[in-house]
């Protein structure tokens, strides 16, 4: 409902405007609009379909049509015949100088006007002392000349008394009331003493100015019809025209990204064969996963230990969840031996919290999230590796935390992040995991009060353990058994750590993806918990040749 607009804006033509851009599309939600608008006042109706976000459409009516509109203050002034920009104060000061030039002048003027009134006054008094002789003087003079010379020398009046006594009616000549002129006469004193006692103090003049300005401000002082605010003009950028919404953001091995809405994948029971999340191409496999809010900040970390910057938004939609997407090195610069290896994505960068990044042969490093609020275009470097290393992880995490590393060979390592030493963004890590020389690290996890550990293997095997089976200890340490491998599970492919309320995708090579409940109403249907050294449940049936490559949990969205 409008029912005010902002000033000059002229309401038939800003209908018409919201029917011209809903026509071509350009603002989307809207199914009708009529003016209702009659002597009670102005109304606008705009009727929402019932799909559409009304902040959206506000914010696209905003950005696309006068209905918020800006009015500005020049404070361009003429100072002493000079052009200035002055401030409010300077202003306010100007503008109690004008009006003590004003009253000064207009004094001067009104005691001008008061003596010489007071003057004719004093010429009339003595007329009507003297009424009989004024009369005869004027009969017997031949001319008008030669009665106000004989006024004036024959009773003492001046050249103005003598014409004022001239120009009168004889009529009222004889008829002049004395207390009328006298009364006429004492108010001019007192008038006359008032403006020459305020001409003489100045500081009487600028009370003069404040009761003047309170009466002004009670003759037309009604109240305000607009808001002043100290915000400026909303600005609205794209992404304020754009919906919050949960996105399944993927990454194939060969560099293509895309986002698809997370209602598009159904939830299954475990040991399902999912659904086709994205059309491979050959000798492309789908390698990261991650769930994410259309407003989140994403950061892509690459093998090479540098990170770069988008928000979600800003990768391109795909209506279809079997498109491949876009390729990344269309969205920043990322060179030819350079692959992005880790997604995060974090609604903000809040103060206390850090990204703790691992590499493939065991080392870890915790830098505060700040440091990645501004990413440049060209990239940042965000760990510095090894020669023969590379960054495969990253979280994000804080203090109260600990942390879980997870080896391809079934090992994890549990520490308290706390006893990491924050490090500048450009430095190396520390040894995190101690590992043989055949395996390396497929997963970081964050452990918080009453999550589980969820471990899948290329097979498509895997189980919840609860994150109390796995011991504190030091970091470099070789960690403790988290899964039996068996031939036909496979190596361990991923790690994450979980609750029971959230949701799991298990996506494979060939693009297929899994979307199953942690824990399920029949005990039976769900993830199995499991020990440790367990060899878990079948969660996932894959194709011959095909093989899990990554899994990502997240809260299910209220229907």
């Amino acid at each position: 409902m409008v029912t005010e607009l902002p000033y000059q804006i002229n309401k038939a033509a800003l209908v018409e405007r919201i029917a011209e851009l809903v026509k071509n599309k350009k603002v989307e939600g809207i199914s009708g609009l009529r003016d209702e608008s009659d002597r009670q006042g102005m109304r606008i109706v705009i009727e929402l379909k019932r799909e559409a976000e009304p902040k959206k459409v506000l914010n696209s009516l905003y950005k696309h049509t006068a209905m918020q509109s800006a009015f500005f203050v020049n404070m361009l002034a003429l100072v002493d015949g000079q052009p200035r920009v002055i401030s409010l104060k300077e202003a306010l000061q100007y503008y109690i100088d004008f009006r003590h030039q004003v009253i000064t002048r207009r004094s001067k003027f009104e005691l001008k006007q008061a003596k010489a009134r007071a003057h004719i006054l004093e010429g009339l008094k003595i007329a009507l002392d003297n009424i009989d002789k004024i009369i005869a003087t004027i009969k017997k003079s031949a001319t008008a000349e030669d009665a106000r010379r004989e006024l004036m020398s024959g009773f003492g009046l001046s050249q103005l008394q003598a014409q004022a006594i001239l120009d009168m009616q004889l009529r009222r000549l004889a008829n002049l009331e004395r207390q009328k002129i006298a009364d006429e006469y004492a108010e001019l004193v007192k008038t006359i003493a008032y403006l020459e006692d305020l001409l003489a103090n100045p500081k009487r003049i600028l009370l003069l100015i404040r009761e003047e300005v309170s009466q002004l401000k009670e003759s037309f002082g009604d109240e305000r019809r607009t808001e002043i605010s100290e915000e400026e003009i909303t600005e609205f950028r794209e992404e304020d025209l754009i919906p919050h919404q949960s996105v399944v953001v993927t990454l194939s091995q060969r560099g293509f990204v895309k986002r698809v809405a997370a209602r598009s994948y159904r939830s299954q029971h475990r040991g399902g064969r999912g659904i086709i999340g994205m059309v491979t191409r050959e000798a492309d496999a789908v390698r990261l996963l991650v769930v994410a809010d259309t407003h989140d900040h994403l950061l892509f970390f690459t093998n090479r230990g540098r990170v770069f910057y988008l928000k979600c938004h800003e990768i391109p939609a795909d209506i279809s969840r079997v498109t491949k997407g876009t390729a990344v090195i269309n969205l920043f610069s990322v060179t030819d031996n350079e692959r992005v290896t880790a997604m995060v994505a974090l609604p903000d960068f809040e103060p206390g919290s850090y990204l703790l990044m691992s590499t493939r042969l065991g080392e870890i490093k915790k830098t505060t999230a700040d440091k990645f609020a501004a990413v440049r275009s060209s990239g940042l470097i965000a760990m510095d590796l090894e020669a023969g290393d590379e960054l495969v992880a990253a979280r994000l995490a804080t203090d109260k935390d600990d942390m879980l590393l997870v080896s391809q060979e079934g090992q994890a390592i549990r520490f308290a992040i706390a006893d990491l030493r924050a490090a500048s963004r450009t430095s190396g890590g520390v040894r995190g995991i101690r590992l043989s020389a055949t395996d390396q690290v497929v997963g970081l996890g964050i452990i918080r009060p009453d999550s589980y550990v969820l471990v899948v293997t290329s097979g498509g095997s895997g189980k919840l353990t609860p994150a109390d089976a796995y011991p504190r200890q030091h970091r470099a340490g070789g960690g403790v058994r988290t899964f039996k491998l068996v031939e036909k599970a496979g190596r361990v492919a991923a790690a994450e750590v979980v609750s029971l309320s959230q949701q799991v995708m298990i996506i494979s090579a060939e693009g297929i993806v899994l979307q199953t409940p942690v824990k399920e109403k029949d005990p039976k249907q769900g993830i199995s918990t499991q020990g440790r050294s367990t060899q878990g449940v079948r969660l996932m049936r894959l194709d011959p040749g095909d093989s899990v490559v990554a899994i990502a949990s997240f809260e299910k969205e209220p229907k």
